[in-house]
């Protein structure tokens, strides 16, 4: 069985050595207050960190396997959907950092990060979206592997308007394919608000789905994040507020979040 390297890449260097990423990005994720979000689905199966608290689910699997990844007994990948960022909405993101996350420490995988470079002139064509899925499966199929955990934050956040297949139903399908597989050491956990295209893909492919919709830590969370905002020192317009008005803007958000 192949150990993870004592020594590994850095997925930034070798996104840039590969120069037909050029859109990808960190892949390190903060996760703040007010970022979580209200179903995890477990979509194979996945082994849950003891007493999690709700609030901070996200963060604490990562961090959990994390420490896991460390003592090379695992690998894991993952990718935070955002909005807010263009590079982070679409299928053509997400699986080039996988790739390069999944290559950075295993040998095996790595070179066949270089057999899908050297396929395309040595980078100066850009892989199909099709190409790089296979490539992915490819790494996946390595045998001997340790288990590999995948951590797919708000989906939701992926646009499910434009396009025939639209970006959300491309990720969707990739997440069916992968569960597909049918591999026992992947692992993949995917979280979002309960949209309903969503619910109809993985519902039927979760072995374990988790509310945090109205759980006590949530909205805790939510309280919490907004009383920050609010009482921040930073907001001068908020500084001038009375504190009833204060309270009845942290009041009427926290109650109007809807889990978010």
């Amino acid at each position: 069985m192949e150990r993870n390297r004592s020594t590994s890449l850095d997925p930034r260097k070798t996104c840039a050595s590969f120069n037909f990423f050029p859109n990808t990005i960190s892949c390190y994720i903060v996760f703040v207050a007010g970022s979580g979000k209200s179903i995890l689905w477990f979509v194979n199966p996945f082994v849950i960190p003891s007493q999690l608290p709700t609030s901070s689910v996200s963060s604490t699997i990562i961090q959990d396997i994390a420490t896991v990844c460390d003592a090379g007994q695992a690998s894991m990948a993952y990718f935070y959907f955002d909005f807010r960022n263009v590079n982070k909405q679409h299928l053509h993101d997400l699986i080039p950092s996988l790739l390069i996350q999944l290559s950075a420490h295993s040998d095996l995988r790595c070179d066949i990060l270089s057999q899908l470079y050297a396929a395309h002139d040595d980078g100066k064509t850009q892989p199909s979206d099709i190409d790089v899925t296979n490539y992915l499966k490819r790494m996946f199929t390595v045998p001997d592997q340790l288990p590999t955990y995948l951590i797919m934050d708000a989906l939701d956040e992926c646009p499910d308007t434009t396009g025939i297949p639209s970006p959300r139903e491309r990720v969707l399908q990739l997440v069916k394919e992968l569960v597909e597989l049918r591999l026992p050491n992947l692992h993949i956990c995917v979280t979002s608000r309960p949209e309903l295209d969503i619910r109809d893909v993985l519902e039927p492919l979760t072995s374990l789905q988790i509310s945090l919709h109205n759980q006590t830590g949530q909205k805790q969370d939510i309280l919490d994040y907004v009383k920050s905002i609010v009482y921040s020192d930073s907001e001068r317009i908020m500084k001038r507020w009375r504190t009833e008005d204060k309270e009845f803007v942290i009041e009427t958000l926290s109650e109007r979040a809807d889990g978010m």
